[in-house]
């Protein structure tokens, strides 16, 4: 087969062990760095451009898009779906899965459990809110916040505000703030599900070490094995398919009432193999080798 992987990256862990396992299973890989590329369009002819060559005979693409570049990615990766390339996640699950509160509703849908949210525009009742979600203190979000960045902890209702405030400076119409349950049970840890497929692969604990309240490995927490409940699992298996992922990493939390998703990652980092020892690497290259000849799914989600 011949694969690009499309990484901002070449360097980056995740794609080397994408181009190293891919390789060692006798396939051509070409690492393309899709903010360099430009997509021609005209009549029932989508063409992708990479530094003024022509991109063509590929039989799929493996999208490792930054969240930084979620839209200019996501249309590289939609004009090689015009041309009936596979790739295990598509343009539209891309987008869906960088918006927190288009996730979060799409989960709550499909009866996931969820951090209870509240998201509204205006905050006047900042009290009555802040009652309603059990705080303080609360967790306010940026809808498009990654890694563990636009994710603030409001340790009271003057802190609250404050917060507010500054998010809706930045952008008058733009910024969408979700405010959160604080669970205290599990502050500062969470659990990284990744999913290939319909299975999980790995799975790890992130702790944070420094009294912060997020875990991510970007923000400086550790990660250690650790093994999933079934309803865990299951859990992790059912918030990748409501958000159309095949490959995806799924954030969740430890709580009195079970696990809660806090979100799914349309591209997960590689950390979780060295931490856990697992070879994720060598499932994504068996996916796609699975998929690849098949005709492209019908995106399902709706939304």
């Amino acid at each position: 087969m011949k694969i690009a992987i499309l990484s901002k990256g070449p360097g980056n862990y995740s794609t080397k062990r994408l181009v190293e396992e891919a390789k060692k299973r006798g396939h051509e890989v070409q690492v393309i760095n899709y903010i360099h590329c430009e997509a021609r369009i005209e009549k029932s002819k989508p063409i992708v451009l990479y530094k003024g060559e022509v991109l063509s005979g590929f039989d799929s693409i493996i999208p490792r898009i930054a969240s930084s570049f979620t839209r200019y990615g996501s249309a590289i990766v939609r004009q090689f779906e015009m041309q009936g390339v596979f790739t295990p996640t598509s343009s539209i699950s891309i987008v869906r899965s960088r918006d927190k509160l288009r996730s979060i509703q799409l989960l709550s849908r499909a009866g996931i459990g969820i951090p209870k949210t509240i998201f509204s525009r205006g905050f006047a009742d900042i009290d009555d809110v802040m009652e309603e979600l059990g705080g303080p203190p609360i967790i306010i979000k940026l809808a498009r916040g990654t890694h563990g960045r636009g994710v603030v902890l409001a340790e009271s209702r003057k802190a609250a505000r404050s917060v507010l405030q500054g998010f809706y400076l930045m952008d008058d119409d733009g910024t969408n703030i979700l405010l959160q349950e604080y669970i205290e049970e599990s502050a500062g840890t969470d659990i990284r599900a990744f999913v290939v497929g319909s299975q999980v692969v790995a799975s790890m604990k992130r702790q944070s070490l420094n009294d912060d309240f997020r875990s991510n490995l970007h923000q400086g927490g550790e990660g250690k094995t650790v093994k999933l409940t079934d309803e865990e699992e299951k859990v992790a298996i059912r918030a990748a398919k409501a958000m159309g992922l095949s490959i995806c990493g799924v954030d969740m939390m430890r709580s009195k009432r079970g696990p809660l998703v806090l979100e799914v990652n349309s591209s997960p980092g590689f950390g979780i193999e060295q931490v856990t020892g697992r070879d994720v690497a060598s499932k994504i290259i068996e996916y796609v080798e699975r998929n690849a000849k098949q005709r492209p799914r019908k995106d399902k989600v709706g939304a």
